[in-house]
């Protein structure tokens, strides 16, 4: 399992418009805010991504940049955008390949049958491509907040 220390695994994924994202291109130059999450268009991945979203600037003061990573395909992510106002990068895992990379792809048990799915995890990737924090098991409300706080004090 990934934790603090390690490299993140290098992947290219396509965002809402098709567009290629390459986790590589940003080594040197930005932080990554990589979260993983179940499905567009539930409560609590709507309330975390509007939360990201919010708070984007904040980020970006911090050189960081905002990926969110779910199983949908890239049209569900334009909608998903285009209905909730997102601003942040919504990239398509359809395979699950880059989440089982990244050790979030698990067994779950709902409604008394077991299914694969995203386990809602976020990594903050340093701009080395080191791994610097993961958050598991996570709480969308609150959770920008945490994060933004764990990035501000990588500067100190």
């Amino acid at each position: 399992m990934l934790q603090s220390g390690d490299t993140a695994p290098a992947f290219t994924l396509p965002d809402a418009d098709m567009e290629t994202f390459d986790l590589l291109s940003t080594r040197g130059r930005q932080r990554v805010i990589l979260y993983f999450y179940p499905r567009d268009n539930t409560p609590g991945c709507t309330l975390q991504a509007a939360d990201f979203s919010d708070h984007e600037d904040e980020f970006a003061r911090c050189d960081c940049i905002i990926v969110g990573v779910s199983p949908d395909d890239a049209l569900t992510h334009a909608e998903f955008r285009d209905q909730h106002g997102l601003s942040v990068r919504l990239l398509s895992d359809t395979d699950a390949e880059v989440a089982r990379l990244y050790d979030v792809w698990q067994a779950r048990e709902v409604d008394g049958v077991k299914k694969m799915g995203v386990a809602r995890t976020t990594f903050v990737i340093d701009k080395q491509g080191v791994i610097r924090h993961v958050l598991r098991d996570v709480t969308p409300r609150g959770h920008v907040a945490a994060v933004l706080k764990l990035v501000k004090e990588l500067d100190t």
